[in-house]
């Protein structure tokens, strides 16, 4: 999976703050957004709308 986009260190923190129980989950989700995107990094904003888009 060498097209999963980079996590920055601060959208890292941010999913830090996320239940470990469903971490694993969330990231997966954020990640599969940010390839709709075509982002190759996740940062901060890409985050903030994943967040909003799935409404936790």
């Amino acid at each position: 999976m060498s097209n999963t986009p980079e996590w920055t260190t601060e959208a890292e923190a941010r999913l830090k703050e996320i239940p470990f129980f469903v971490r694993p989950a969330a990231r997966k989700k954020i990640e599969k957004f940010a390839q709709e995107m075509g982002a190759t990094q996740i940062t901060v904003e890409v985050y903030e709308q994943a967040k909003q888009k799935f409404g936790s």
